[in-house]
């Protein structure tokens, strides 16, 4: 099995928006069609299977069914890519983590914890804007630019990885 550890802000929708459309991010509108056209041509190509290491996943139930209208809106458009969201990471985060939404320290030890569950990984990767602070996860990192999200440069070095 193939696996993309996916997050949203920074990937599929950039700091571009982020000043004059606040609200639109954290309503789920402002993802970026393009980005969502990008990620199903790498999994179309891969056949890697997605799983969510966003902050975004606190909006789905145990099953990733959407517990928010943001999280539906999300589901929707990669749907229409032919994108389904196989599961979240584990939740390793603190009250205080939450409060300050400083999710990149934990994120590195809820991936390593979801891929050491498995013993039928073959290749996996992590598309993400922030450093995660830990040198296995930077072996496996496609790290997009937050004023851009996910580019085709990004999607071949993604490619790279996991073909």
């Amino acid at each position: 099995m193939k696996v993309i550890f996916l997050d949203i802000d920074g990937v599929l929708n950039s700091n571009f928006w982020n000043d004059t459309h606040q609200r639109e991010i954290s309503d789920g509108t402002l993802i970026d069609e393009e980005k969502v056209m990008l990620l199903g041509q790498l999994i179309r190509n891969t056949s890697a299977k997605v799983i969510l290491h966003s902050g975004w996943k606190f909006w789905f139930d145990s099953e990733v069914k959407p517990l928010r209208r943001e999280a539906e809106r999300l589901i929707s458009m990669l749907e229409k890519e032919g994108i389904k969201v196989n599961g979240v990471t584990p939740d390793h985060t603190t009250e205080e983590i939450r409060k300050s939404k400083k999710f990149s320290l934990v994120k590195a030890s809820e991936i390593l914890a979801w891929v050491s569950q498995y013993d039928n990984i073959e290749k996996w990767i992590v598309i993400d804007d922030l450093d995660l602070h830990n040198e296995e996860i930077r072996k496996h990192q496609i790290l997009t630019d937050a004023s851009i999200g996910l580019t085709v440069e990004n999607i071949c070095e993604a490619e790279r990885l996991l073909l």
